[in-house]
């Protein structure tokens, strides 16, 4: 018996070797015919299949990989191209939910779908429908590109409210978004201090370089489609750092979370995006605002009109790019400022006779793309509010400013509410932050591309999510501190010996 083992133990390897020998020819042969793709399709295989496994065993996996690709999806785009990279974040997405549906070992709470957040994504994603509808006839192709942001937030929050909803979910997310921007913040250094990889120096060379080199300086613009949306960005987290280095937690993550705050200031600072200020303006006014401190509130906004007077009635400094970049936006005659007033009077102009707008994918990128020939892809938005009034008609933007207001309000409700303080530091920075980009979206589209639509919606989540994680911090404090007080007693009760 022992021998027959042996036997076939032997033979194993002599089967394998003339395996491993045609899988090599047949690899090779596959190259020589279609070049790399056959041993990048290996490679992938070799990837995707493990991830596949993870995702399905512990679907936030497939959250998590979500949240982090976001950052990066451009870096592939200009660095690798031939793949539409974008569509992945969807991939990702529907991966996760399948893996949620069907998952066998963990008992879901699926009733937090009811919550209003989701609620308020189902009704805008039904207005995007009825405007298929629109008279003004628009293309589908522009429909089915343009609605992906509205499904997106279809696909997150719900998700999240889920499967990605605890308090160690929470600092996860915190942790991923921080380091994520500072890696952005690292390539945008390196891009005005060293150098570009071949990718964004192609980019820049053929088409980029219109409005990101001024005057001989180069706009960083990092991992992101533009340098517009890395600076906002970049305040972005610039706000949530600097409130959760201010909050109840250990020293040593307070002084980390300061570091990235002065680290994202300076990102902001080369990316040469004006309304990135007001970013950061409009983030610590709601932080202000939350936390109902009128000392800080005076003291804050004493600084920030010294800052304005700094920047619209002085020269200090003028010979520093970013300086002399930050103070043209508080010009009233800054021609690019003007250009955007007349193209907003042209937009109500062509509107007062179409309350509903010219349809979804009409406008910006879509609409030269799909809508080629039109009156509105003549015209470029230069704001996901116009955007949203060119697109929907008056009637849709009332709605959408509407369910904006109401969500920054109950955020804020939310907030106020929450007992924990930790919790509380952690909400706010979320409120803060997703609030000021949904406001600085009046003057950027920033709010529709990633990765502040991402962090917008997961933040949404989470913030909704707030009572949920209170009321299960204060029954864990309640349950640690029922079991001390049984320590206590028992050892009270024990007998002791002279």
């Amino acid at each position: 018996m022992r021998q027959l083992v042996i036997s076939s133990d032997n033979k194993s390897p002599k089967l394998l070797i003339p395996l491993v020998v045609i899988a090599a020819v047949g690899i090779g042969w596959g190259t020589a015919q279609f070049g790399l793709l056959v041993p990048g399709l290996m490679l992938s295989l070799l990837l995707i299949l493990p991830f596949l496994y993870t995702v399905f065993k512990e679907p936030k996996a497939g959250i998590i990989a979500f949240i982090a690709y976001c950052f990066i999806f451009n870096f592939f785009t200009r660095e690798i191209g031939h793949f539409q990279y974008l569509y992945i974040i969807e991939g990702l997405l529907v991966l996760s939910w399948i893996a949620a549906i069907f998952h066998t070992t963990k008992d879901y709470d699926w009733s937090l779908l009811k919550s209003e957040i989701c609620v308020l994504g189902a009704i805008w994603m039904l207005i995007n429908f009825v405007e298929l509808f629109n008279p003004a006839g628009a293309s589908l192709l522009g429909w089915l590109v343009d609605m992906r942001y509205p499904l997106l937030w279809l696909l997150i929050v719900p998700l999240c409210m889920v499967v990605f909803n605890t308090k160690k979910d929470l600092n996860i997310f915190l942790i991923l978004i921080i380091g994520m921007s500072l890696l952005a913040t690292l390539n945008g250094v390196k891009q005005v201090t060293i150098g570009m990889f071949p990718g964004e120096h192609a980019w820049l060379t053929s088409s980029g370089y219109k409005t990101h080199v001024i005057f001989g300086q180069l706009r960083a613009f990092s991992f992101y489609i533009d340098a517009s949306q890395f600076g906002s960005s970049q305040a972005h987290l610039l706000i949530v750092a600097l409130v959760l280095a201010l909050g109840p937690f250990k020293m040593w993550k307070r002084v980390l979370c300061g570091l990235a705050a002065i680290a994202f200031l300076y990102g902001e600072s080369i990316s040469g995006t004006r309304g990135a200020l007001f970013t950061i303006f409009i983030g610590m006014t709601v932080v202000l605002f939350i936390n109902k401190n009128l000392k800080l509130f005076t003291l804050a906004l004493l600084l920030a009109v010294t800052g304005f007077c700094f920047l619209k009635y002085t020269t200090i400094g003028q010979s520093h790019f970013e300086i002399r970049r930050m103070r043209s936006a508080l010009r009233p005659n800054d021609a690019s400022l003007n250009t955007r007033f007349n193209n907003q009077a042209k937009l109500q102009d062509y509107l007062a006779s179409r309350p509903f707008g010219g349809g979804v994918g009409t406008i910006g990128y879509t609409g030269k793309h799909y809508n080629s020939g039109t009156y509105l892809a003549s015209i470029p938005p230069d704001s996901y509010w116009v955007k949203i009034w060119a697109e929907y008609g008056i009637v849709g933007f009332v709605i959408w400013i509407s369910l904006m207001m109401y969500i920054i309000g109950k955020c804020c409700g939310i907030v106020w509410t929450t007992k924990d303080k930790g919790l509380k530091f952690k909400l706010t920075a979320l409120t803060a932050g997703s609030t000021a980009i949904v406001i600085s979206s009046y003057g950027n589209e920033l709010m529709n591309v990633m990765p502040s639509a991402m962090i917008i919606y997961v933040s949404w989540a989470f913030i909704f999510l707030g009572p949920k994680l209170d009321k299960e911090i204060e029954e864990q404090q309640l349950l640690a501190s029922q079991e001390n007080q049984e320590e206590e007693e028992q050892q009270q009760q024990l007998p002791t010996y002279a």
